[in-house]
């Protein structure tokens, strides 16, 4: 089984085939997808989204997953889970400080409770929102991890350097984190890894323009995940369509081919780390 850690369920382009795009997941072998929260509503939205499956009754009918084995149901049997957390890109527009930390504790305390915060960051190819105030939103998601006992999951773009000291103040705090979407930055590996943080790949590895595949091979098993990023950056040879969970199985071979390594080893390694990451129960 794979676990999609990072996808934006809630996003437009899924609006239209939710159901539809689960089923084709579970077909694909994904049997689990961390849907990430990008501001205080999309949380809100992911609660019930999350909730909703809980309570729908799966329907009738046999459905084939991975080998063509008979599975039941035919919608889906993926389980979704939920991060509560503000985006870098809407930093200009998130709540101060104080109404900030409450609406997330408020969040968290709610069923299905979710099993991360974030996605919080550093955006600076963007700049959608001024530095200091992205630097100052970061700041209050790490002390909202280590007071909810929840790991990260961290967004860093064009920000390495200044995402080095942040990472390795929050390992000695405690604060278990995820770099997501990892580009393949070295130094900042060598820092995430000496503070027991995780990374994840994406669709990013099978790009020809990929130049990070050192850091895949160097990362130590247990230490990093999958995921899609869905919808944006569809892998290889899915480029130019929206990204969706059931691409994860593309990312994991070619993860496998550049750490010359099965692809089952790479599933089974991935997934018990997703699982033990996010406390999941899968």
């Amino acid at each position: 089984m794979l676990v999609d850690t990072h996808c934006h369920l809630t996003h437009s382009r899924f609006s239209e085939d939710l159901g539809p795009l689960l089923s084709r997941a579970w077909s694909a072998g994904v049997g689990a997808v961390v849907a990430i929260a990008s501001d205080l509503d999309d949380a809100a939205r992911l609660r019930e989204l999350v909730s909703r499956d809980r309570r729908e009754p799966p329907e009738g009918g046999e459905g084939e997953r991975g080998g063509g084995s008979k599975v039941e149901p035919a919608r889906s049997s993926v389980q979704l889970f939920r991060t509560v957390g503000i985006h870098p890109h809407q930093a200009s527009s998130a709540p101060d400080a104080p109404a900030l930390e409450a609406a997330i504790r408020e969040e968290a305390a709610r069923a299905p409770a979710p099993v991360a915060v974030g996605e919080c960051g550093l955006d600076f190819h963007y700049d959608f929102a001024p530095r200091p105030r992205q630097g100052e939103l970061f700041e209050r998601h790490l002390e909202l991890a280590q007071e909810l006992n929840l790991p990260v999951v961290v967004h860093c773009r064009e920000a390495e350097a200044e995402m080095i000291p942040r990472v390795r103040e929050a390992g000695e705090a405690g604060v278990r984190g995820v770099l997501h979407c990892y580009p393949g930055d070295l130094e900042l590996l060598e820092v995430a890894m000496a503070a027991g943080w995780c990374v994840s790949f994406t669709g990013l590895v099978t790009f020809s323009s990929f130049d990070g595949r050192e850091a895949v091979r160097q990362v130590p098993g247990g230490r990093y995940m999958l995921e899609t990023d869905g919808p944006y950056m569809a892998p290889v040879p899915h480029r130019g369509k929206r990204n969706e969970p059931s691409f994860v199985p593309a990312i994991r071979d070619q993860v496998a081919r550049i750490r010359g390594e099965p692809p089952a080893q790479v599933e089974e390694e991935t997934t018990r780390t997703a699982g033990e990451f996010f406390g999941l129960s899968l």
